[in-house]
């Protein structure tokens, strides 16, 4: 996080991001904006907070999918064997 001084005050500036859309949903956006008050980046902001943990769910399954690892039967869990081979 950025941090500024301004007459002996500090103050903490979130990181800003710049995303480039296609002009229809930039179109959709200003006119929930304007219907609602709320500024674009509000929605930006939800739909990220909505979305981005199933999207990084997707792509850590995938990954494992390509790169398989060790994968144990549930025999072998219940006796305890060495997992860590």
């Amino acid at each position: 996080m950025a941090v500024y001084t301004v007459y002996d005050r500090v103050y903490e500036v979130p990181p800003m991001l710049a995303v480039r859309i296609p002009g229809e949903m930039e179109i959709r956006l200003d006119k929930l904006a304007a219907l609602t008050g709320r500024p674009k980046s509000f929605y930006v902001r939800e739909a990220l907070l909505t979305h981005l943990d199933e999207i990084e769910d997707t792509y850590t399954a995938l990954y494992r999918l390509e790169h398989p690892a060790k994968r144990w039967t549930l025999e072998e869990l219940e006796q305890g064997l060495d997992l860590k081979k």
